[in-house]
């Protein structure tokens, strides 16, 4: 794909600094209080930060794509499965399951699309000039455009929240679940953007 190193180590450190509040969340938070689906929608943005540090960083990454293709294969099945049923009880609602599915999804085409090492290698490329772009690219400017959309509405709607507040704090995890949403819609977005048109 071929996005420059500076940027890809920036997008490094930016989704590897999303972990921690996914790891803080899974730590502190009284997941029987607020339901089992929150948990996995915690689980699931840990799962695409790290995935994401493992495909931007310039080092390497770690782990062979079919690895990386059967987890979100599986986590896609998952949250489309729960959308289809109600999971209020779980304190989670059909959109926030049907948003995982799509990322999932969406992870599972960038993982599947992006040039691979020697044309037909284990590694993805993001990070080597000339990389080439993602096979179908309309599916890339489709997914950029989701991420950038569903992120400017989160921000959005957490802005709204606070406000209607007034001042008190929002739910337990909310705003940091909110936050992390944000940030990997824009980073998400940059990098379908990119990969549609080669860099």
């Amino acid at each position: 794909m071929g996005i420059p190193v500076g940027v890809a180590w920036s997008l490094t450190a930016a989704f590897l600094a999303l972990a921690y509040p996914c790891l803080a969340r899974l730590a502190r938070l009284d997941y029987r209080r607020l339901g089992a689906g929150v948990r996995h929608i915690d689980l699931a943005g840990l799962l695409m930060a790290l995935a994401m540090v493992a495909m931007v960083s310039p080092v390497g990454a770690p782990i062979p794509v079919a690895g990386w293709q059967a987890m979100f294969l599986l986590t896609a099945a998952w949250f489309l499965a729960c959308a289809l049923r109600d999971r209020m009880a779980d304190g989670v609602c059909r959109r926030c399951d049907l948003h995982h599915g799509v990322a999932a999804v969406a992870m599972l085409y960038m993982l599947t699309a992006m040039p691979h090492a020697g044309g037909h290698g284990a590694w993805p490329t993001m990070v080597q000039a000339g990389g080439g772009s993602y096979a179908l690219p309309a599916l890339a400017v489709l997914a950029a455009g989701y991420f950038a959309v569903d992120g400017a509405h989160t921000a959005a709607k957490t802005v709204r929240n606070l406000r209607r507040r007034g001042g008190h704090p929002l739910p337990e995890g909310a705003g940091s679940r909110a936050v992390c949403r944000t940030v990997m819609g824009i980073g998400m977005a940059y990098l379908f953007a990119a990969g549609a048109i080669g860099g």
